[in-house]
């Protein structure tokens, strides 16, 4: 029976060893910044979420504003559609143009940055600094410690 040692199970694979040269602090730093990327992630996609929810609010407001004026309510219905459906989030600014002008102005400065870093410093290979971590956590020649899934296994 072959194991996973036999496998060829037990090495990453190439884009996630580091360049000859490449120092301990180098992988660090960029292990850092692969990590600040991933917060900016995180934050775009909360401002997803966050442009998303705002306007499914607003469709709704709009639907609660014609069942006020269906239920006889129409000062209300007419004070809240003229004040609020439709309204900028930030002074002359619905949520697509603050998830433009963060896009724009953050996120793809920011994007670019690292890769530029990446492709500067270790030849573009991404989370070095995380495969590393997982070959020292990882027990060799146990399952589900390979360092490769089972189709790039080589043997």
């Amino acid at each position: 029976m072959m194991t996973t040692a036999d496998s060829g199970a037990d090495s990453p694979d190439d884009a996630h060893r580091r360049p000859d040269g490449v120092s301990d602090a180098t992988v660090e730093a960029l292990g850092k910044l692969s990590e600040a990327l991933e917060v900016v992630e995180h934050a775009r996609g909360l401002l997803y979420g966050f442009h998303r929810l705002t306007g499914k609010a607003d469709l709704a407001l709009g639907e609660a504003v014609e069942l006020m004026r269906a239920a006889g309510h129409t000062h209300i219905a007419d004070r809240i559609d003229e004040l609020i459906v439709g309204r900028n989030v930030i002074d002359g600014r619905w949520t697509f143009q603050i998830v433009e002008e963060y896009e724009t102005n953050y996120y793809s400065a920011f994007v670019n940055e690292e890769r530029a870093a990446r492709q500067t410093l270790v030849e573009g290979k991404k989370h070095l600094f995380e495969a590393e971590m997982k070959e020292a956590r990882r027990t060799n020649g146990m399952p589900h410690h390979e360092a490769l899934p089972p189709d790039l296994w080589v043997g």
